[in-house]
């Protein structure tokens, strides 16, 4: 799940699977696989585009990486 094979960055991956099982419910048991991807389409799109984050002065993550390009 990381680009350079290095176990500090499954940090980065375990905290995003965390998030998206805890907060969006992605870990339940899914009929098939073509509803599993539209789950987690539909839960990351929420998490950037909907979501306001305290640690980001309420913003999306959308709205700060448009911000900064």
């Amino acid at each position: 799940m990381t680009e350079e094979n290095h176990c500090y960055e499954n940090t980065i991956a375990e905290r995003v699977n965390g998030i998206l099982k805890n907060e969006f419910y992605l870990d339940q048991t899914f009929d098939n696989v073509s509803h599993t991807k539209r789950a987690a389409k539909n839960a990351i799109n929420l998490y950037n585009e909907i979501k306001l984050h305290l640690s980001l002065d309420f913003k999306t993550p959308n709205m700060v990486y448009k911000l900064s390009a």
